[in-house]
């Protein structure tokens, strides 16, 4: 079974999503499951914000408290701490994620999509590491597995791997997606958003009958 995933790195419910996938995959010991990243961006347009917190530019963005976006944040780090994972926004870096998803565009031609997509995940929630920083990307992608020569030459050129990126996001736009994660099973049936375990396992369920 093939199972595509449009995804933004910086999205905390990505993250989130890709835990309950792993958990639901998990109680198909004997299926083969084949995963391909596809790139998504929850604002293209974004640019680094110096010195200012996670906290203070999603109230502005939402038009909301500081108080209520530290709360919001609480409650996400809550639901990463429910399925094992370590959220630290008070770490995060606003910044733009098209670099990254360029690196993970490479990453799916050496068959390192996936390792690639979870140590930026962890780097990005967990470490607090910024994802748009050439050494930083670098590091993390000689991490993964990727020659860290061609990770540079890829960085260099601003168009390697652009269409890729620009072309998963223009699919996203045609099939309908609105928000991410979003998960296609065979081109059978889709799932948005961090849904429970036990939705992925009903899913999957119905499409290897």
């Amino acid at each position: 079974m093939k199972i595509e995933i449009w995804s933004d790195i910086m999205c905390p419910f990505c993250y989130i999503g890709k835990r309950q996938l792993e958990s639901a995959l998990a109680e198909f010991p004997n299926d083969e499951f084949e995963i391909e990243w596809k790139s998504f961006q929850l604002d293209p347009t974004i640019t680094p914000q110096s010195g200012k917190d996670v906290f203070t530019f999603l109230a502005e963005r939402k038009g909301i408290s500081v108080e209520q976006s530290i709360e919001m944040h609480k409650g996400v780090t809550e639901r990463a701490k429910s399925v094992g994972l370590d959220y630290h926004f008070d770490k995060a870096v606003i910044s733009n994620s098209l670099e990254a998803h360029r690196i993970i565009q490479f990453a799916k031609t050496k068959k390192l999509g996936s390792k690639m997509e979870e140590i930026f995940f962890k780097a990005y929630f967990t470490e607090g590491r910024d994802l748009n920083d050439g050494p930083t990307l670098i590091e993390l992608a000689v991490k993964a597995g990727l020659d860290q020569t061609q990770v540079l030459e890829v960085l260099k050129d601003e168009n390697l791997f652009l269409n890729e990126v620009q072309n998963d996001i223009t699919e996203a736009q045609q099939i309908g997606v609105q928000g991410v994660p979003f998960f296609v099973f065979d081109r059978k049936y889709a799932v948005s958003g961090a849904q429970p375990v036990e939705a992925f396992v009903q899913t999957i369920t119905e499409v290897l009958k």
